[in-house]
């Protein structure tokens, strides 16, 4: 699931499945994502999502789009009834089929010919007129007839250097990630400007923000001082102003909306 926030109260709204890409593709694509939704005659539902270092793009109908790293929350509205298919590339791996620096569509959505010409009018009706496994083929033959041999070694160590942050909070700095890897501060910067679309502190400072989300959501009792030691912050009130700007609640207040949600059904 990707970082829904208040997912006790978005699991009721709509349903969320992924799929693994070929296996020619592993390097560029992180996964594929089907959301669906029947609301037919509730009123319209608005679900926010904290973002991933990760470019996407998303077919759904009369939208059609690639979307660049969105650097702060975004939200979507569902209503009626409907499908969004999507594409999750991993950090570095959009940037040969984009043919420029990642962070020069970062906060942007770009329509698919931008970036794949006229191919990508044929692309969007066939991928919105195929079931999900039909969905999944149609992508995976596209990409892997525009994909290189084998992603750029600077594309790799982009893609490394991201995973370490999400797999360790204990980094929380990005002096010490940068000596730990081998490379100077500026060094590190111009990696993720041009193969992530933002720096290693926003990186950071995000992958935090999931930890603190997916804590808080978990239903096990929040112990705030540790949990802010833990991912770096000064204190707890230095986490909790931190995710309100974020999420819009302060962790305990989301943890106990959460648990106030009713169970899935």
């Amino acid at each position: 699931m990707p970082a829904i926030l208040n997912p006790g109260a978005g699991r009721h709204k709509f349903d969320y499945r992924a799929a693994q890409p070929a296996r020619a593709l592993g390097a560029f694509v992180d996964h594929y994502w089907f959301v669906s939704w029947d609301l037919r005659g509730q009123e319209p539902y608005e679900q926010q999502v904290l973002p991933y270092p990760a470019v996407h793009l998303t077919f759904k109908e009369n939208r059609c789009r690639v979307a660049g790293v969105p650097r702060g929350r975004f939200s979507e509205v569902l209503s009626g009834a409907g499908r969004v298919f999507g594409v999750r590339f991993l950090p570095g791996g959009f940037r040969p089929f984009l043919g420029a620096s990642v962070s020069s569509i970062t906060d942007r959505f770009l329509p698919l010919d931008a970036v794949f010409g006229t191919a990508a009018h044929d692309l969007a009706a066939a991928v919105l007129a195929a079931d999900d496994v039909s969905a999944v083929s149609i992508m995976d033959d596209f990409l892997s007839a525009r994909a290189p041999a084998r992603p750029l070694p600077a594309a790799e160590l982009a893609a490394t250097v991201v995973g370490r942050i999400a797999a360790e909070p204990r980094v929380t700095r990005v002096d010490v990630l940068a000596g730990e890897v081998g490379l100077t501060v500026r060094q590190l910067q111009r990696l993720f400007a041009e193969y992530v679309g933002v720096g290693p502190k926003w990186v950071i400072r995000r992958f935090r923000q999931h930890e603190a989300a997916a804590r808080a959501a978990s239903g096990v009792k929040l112990d705030l001082a540790r949990l802010a030691s833990e991912l770096g912050y000064s204190d707890q009130a230095h986490l909790s102003r931190d995710f309100s700007g974020i999420a819009g609640l302060p962790p305990s207040r989301y943890a106990e909306a959460e648990l106030e949600s009713p169970p899935a059904r």
